[in-house]
Protein backbone atom coordinates (compact mmCIF):
# COMPACT_ATOMS: atom_id res chain seq x y z
CA UNK A 1 0.00 0.00 0.00
CA UNK A 2 1.30 3.97 -0.68
CA UNK A 3 0.22 6.88 0.80
CA UNK A 4 -1.15 9.40 -1.77
CA UNK A 5 -2.33 12.31 0.67
CA UNK A 6 -2.94 13.15 3.98
CA UNK A 7 -4.48 16.58 5.45
CA UNK A 8 -5.74 17.94 8.79
CA UNK A 9 -9.29 19.54 8.60
CA UNK A 10 -9.79 20.99 11.83
CA UNK A 11 -10.12 24.48 9.66
CA UNK A 12 -12.79 22.73 8.06
CA UNK A 13 -14.62 21.21 10.87
CA UNK A 14 -15.22 24.67 12.66
CA UNK A 15 -16.25 26.20 9.28
CA UNK A 16 -18.30 23.31 8.38
CA UNK A 17 -20.06 23.05 12.23
CA UNK A 18 -21.12 26.75 12.29
CA UNK A 19 -22.08 27.44 8.53
CA UNK A 20 -23.93 24.26 7.62
CA UNK A 21 -27.57 25.37 6.89
CA UNK A 22 -28.76 22.06 4.89
CA UNK A 23 -31.69 21.33 6.12
CA UNK A 24 -31.99 17.90 3.57
CA UNK A 25 -28.65 16.75 4.70
CA UNK A 26 -28.80 12.94 5.29
CA UNK A 27 -25.33 11.82 5.97
CA UNK A 28 -23.08 13.72 8.32
CA UNK A 29 -19.75 14.82 7.28
CA UNK A 30 -16.27 13.17 8.51
CA UNK A 31 -14.12 14.98 10.62
CA UNK A 32 -9.73 15.26 11.08
CA UNK A 33 -6.78 14.08 9.10
CA UNK A 34 -7.40 11.32 6.46
CA UNK A 35 -5.30 9.25 4.07
CA UNK A 36 -5.78 8.04 0.57
CA UNK A 37 -3.82 4.78 0.20
CA UNK A 38 -3.44 2.94 -3.27
CA UNK A 39 -3.95 -1.03 -3.08
CA UNK A 40 -4.59 -3.78 -5.07
CA UNK A 41 -7.89 -5.70 -5.25
CA UNK A 42 -7.76 -8.24 -7.93
CA UNK A 43 -5.12 -6.82 -9.79
CA UNK A 44 -6.75 -3.65 -9.83
CA UNK A 45 -5.27 -0.44 -7.81
CA UNK A 46 -8.09 1.45 -6.21
CA UNK A 47 -7.78 4.14 -4.00
CA UNK A 48 -9.20 3.74 -0.32
CA UNK A 49 -9.68 5.89 2.49
CA UNK A 50 -8.17 5.78 6.24
CA UNK A 51 -10.01 8.38 8.72
CA UNK A 52 -8.93 9.87 11.94
CA UNK A 53 -10.04 7.40 14.41
CA UNK A 54 -10.21 8.36 18.15
CA UNK A 55 -7.49 5.58 19.36
CA UNK A 56 -7.28 2.89 22.07
CA UNK A 57 -7.88 3.95 26.10
CA UNK A 58 -7.90 3.08 29.94
CA UNK A 59 -9.52 5.53 32.22
CA UNK A 60 -11.01 5.28 35.87
CA UNK A 61 -14.43 6.17 35.54
CA UNK A 62 -16.96 7.42 38.24
CA UNK A 63 -17.60 3.78 39.77
CA UNK A 64 -13.59 3.27 40.18
CA UNK A 65 -13.74 0.63 37.63
CA UNK A 66 -11.25 1.02 34.43
CA UNK A 67 -13.26 1.63 31.12
CA UNK A 68 -11.85 1.43 27.52
CA UNK A 69 -12.31 2.37 24.46
CA UNK A 70 -13.92 -1.62 23.99
CA UNK A 71 -16.78 -0.38 26.07
CA UNK A 72 -17.68 2.02 23.46
CA UNK A 73 -17.24 -1.09 20.08
CA UNK A 74 -20.37 -0.17 18.59
CA UNK A 75 -21.68 2.56 20.15
CA UNK A 76 -22.61 6.19 19.03
CA UNK A 77 -21.21 8.50 21.79
CA UNK A 78 -20.97 11.86 22.77
CA UNK A 79 -18.21 13.31 24.58
CA UNK A 80 -16.86 16.68 26.21
CA UNK A 81 -14.33 17.66 28.55
CA UNK A 82 -15.22 19.52 31.52
CA UNK A 83 -13.85 19.54 35.52
CA UNK A 84 -16.43 19.78 38.44
CA UNK A 85 -15.72 22.74 39.77
CA UNK A 86 -15.94 24.94 36.74
CA UNK A 87 -17.31 28.59 37.35
CA UNK A 88 -17.57 29.16 33.42
CA UNK A 89 -18.93 26.89 30.76
CA UNK A 90 -19.28 23.03 32.34
CA UNK A 91 -22.89 23.97 34.12
CA UNK A 92 -24.66 25.00 31.04
CA UNK A 93 -22.62 22.43 28.35
CA UNK A 94 -23.43 19.88 31.11
CA UNK A 95 -27.34 20.55 31.77
CA UNK A 96 -27.69 20.78 27.96
CA UNK A 97 -26.14 17.48 27.66
CA UNK A 98 -28.62 15.96 30.18
CA UNK A 99 -31.25 16.84 27.97
CA UNK A 100 -30.17 14.59 25.35
CA UNK A 101 -29.01 11.76 27.93
CA UNK A 102 -32.41 11.56 29.39
CA UNK A 103 -33.51 11.23 25.53
CA UNK A 104 -31.53 8.36 25.08
CA UNK A 105 -30.36 7.06 28.55
CA UNK A 106 -32.29 3.42 27.46
CA UNK A 107 -30.69 3.25 23.87
CA UNK A 108 -28.24 0.35 23.91
CA UNK A 109 -27.03 2.06 20.99
CA UNK A 110 -25.71 5.56 22.42
CA UNK A 111 -23.29 6.77 25.08
CA UNK A 112 -21.95 9.08 26.61
CA UNK A 113 -18.47 10.22 28.19
CA UNK A 114 -17.15 13.08 29.82
CA UNK A 115 -13.58 13.06 30.71
CA UNK A 116 -12.53 15.28 33.71
CA UNK A 117 -9.74 17.79 32.49
CA UNK A 118 -8.76 18.20 36.19
CA UNK A 119 -6.52 15.26 36.97
CA UNK A 120 -5.85 16.71 40.50
CA UNK A 121 -9.21 17.23 42.49
CA UNK A 122 -11.67 14.63 40.26
CA UNK A 123 -11.01 11.79 41.87
CA UNK A 124 -13.77 8.93 41.30
CA UNK A 125 -15.76 9.34 44.10
CA UNK A 126 -16.20 13.12 43.16
CA UNK A 127 -17.42 12.54 39.65
CA UNK A 128 -19.83 10.15 41.16
CA UNK A 129 -21.44 12.36 42.88
CA UNK A 130 -21.20 15.09 40.45
CA UNK A 131 -22.71 12.57 38.07
CA UNK A 132 -25.66 11.63 40.60
CA UNK A 133 -26.81 15.42 41.37
CA UNK A 134 -26.61 16.16 37.66
CA UNK A 135 -29.41 13.67 37.17
CA UNK A 136 -27.68 10.61 35.40
CA UNK A 137 -29.46 7.26 36.88
CA UNK A 138 -27.06 4.68 34.66
CA UNK A 139 -23.81 3.77 33.60
CA UNK A 140 -24.67 4.86 29.53
CA UNK A 141 -22.93 8.26 30.80
CA UNK A 142 -19.30 7.43 31.97
CA UNK A 143 -17.35 10.32 33.87
CA UNK A 144 -13.76 9.52 33.55
CA UNK A 145 -10.38 10.54 35.52
CA UNK A 146 -6.61 9.86 34.01
CA UNK A 147 -3.13 11.25 33.75
CA UNK A 148 -2.85 14.78 32.84
CA UNK A 149 -0.68 13.07 29.56
CA UNK A 150 -3.72 10.43 28.89
CA UNK A 151 -6.61 12.85 29.00
CA UNK A 152 -4.75 16.51 27.33
CA UNK A 153 -3.63 13.64 24.67
CA UNK A 154 -7.31 12.49 24.22
CA UNK A 155 -8.64 15.77 24.14
CA UNK A 156 -6.41 16.40 20.61
CA UNK A 157 -7.74 13.63 18.98
CA UNK A 158 -11.37 14.70 19.66
CA UNK A 159 -9.80 17.85 17.99
CA UNK A 160 -11.15 19.76 21.52
CA UNK A 161 -8.43 22.08 23.06
CA UNK A 162 -7.42 22.01 27.09
CA UNK A 163 -4.89 23.20 28.96
CA UNK A 164 -3.63 24.37 32.38
CA UNK A 165 -4.08 28.35 32.78
CA UNK A 166 -4.18 29.80 36.11
CA UNK A 167 -5.56 33.19 34.46
CA UNK A 168 -8.28 30.78 33.44
CA UNK A 169 -12.00 30.69 35.53
CA UNK A 170 -11.14 27.53 37.75
CA UNK A 171 -7.56 27.18 36.48
CA UNK A 172 -8.29 25.57 33.37
CA UNK A 173 -9.24 26.39 30.14
CA UNK A 174 -11.25 24.92 27.99
CA UNK A 175 -13.45 24.47 24.65
CA UNK A 176 -17.60 23.25 25.15
CA UNK A 177 -17.93 20.98 22.40
CA UNK A 178 -20.15 18.36 22.66
CA UNK A 179 -17.90 15.82 20.35
CA UNK A 180 -20.51 13.13 17.91
CA UNK A 181 -18.51 10.00 17.11
CA UNK A 182 -19.73 6.96 15.09
CA UNK A 183 -19.31 3.40 16.05
CA UNK A 184 -16.00 3.22 14.03
CA UNK A 185 -14.60 5.44 16.29
CA UNK A 186 -15.07 8.81 13.48
CA UNK A 187 -16.19 12.33 14.61
CA UNK A 188 -18.95 13.28 12.39
CA UNK A 189 -19.37 16.47 14.30
CA UNK A 190 -19.03 18.89 17.12
CA UNK A 191 -21.45 21.58 18.62
CA UNK A 192 -20.80 24.34 20.97
CA UNK A 193 -22.73 22.49 24.57
CA UNK A 194 -23.24 26.04 25.66
CA UNK A 195 -25.46 26.97 21.99
CA UNK A 196 -28.91 25.88 22.36
CA UNK A 197 -29.05 25.90 18.56
CA UNK A 198 -25.73 23.96 18.39
CA UNK A 199 -27.33 21.73 20.99
CA UNK A 200 -30.67 21.21 18.89
CA UNK A 201 -28.46 20.71 15.62
CA UNK A 202 -26.54 17.66 17.39
CA UNK A 203 -30.28 16.32 18.89
CA UNK A 204 -30.96 16.66 15.15
CA UNK A 205 -27.97 15.09 13.66
CA UNK A 206 -27.87 12.20 16.47
CA UNK A 207 -30.67 10.14 14.54
CA UNK A 208 -29.44 11.14 11.32
CA UNK A 209 -25.87 9.04 12.87
CA UNK A 210 -28.17 6.14 13.86
CA UNK A 211 -30.19 5.75 10.91
CA UNK A 212 -26.70 5.53 8.89
CA UNK A 213 -25.17 2.61 11.24
CA UNK A 214 -28.35 0.45 10.42
CA UNK A 215 -28.00 0.74 6.56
Amino acid sequence: MRSITKFYSAASLLLGLFSCKNNDQTTLPIYGEREAIEKKVDGKSIIDTIYHTIPTFNLLNQDSAMISDKDFDGKVYIANFFFTHCPSICPTMNRNLLKIYQQYKDNEEVRFLSHSIDFKYDQPYVLKDYATKLGVTNNHWQFVSGTKADIYGLANQYLVYTAEDKNAPGGYDHQGYLVLIDKDKRIRGAYDGTNDEQVKKLMNDLPLLLSESKK
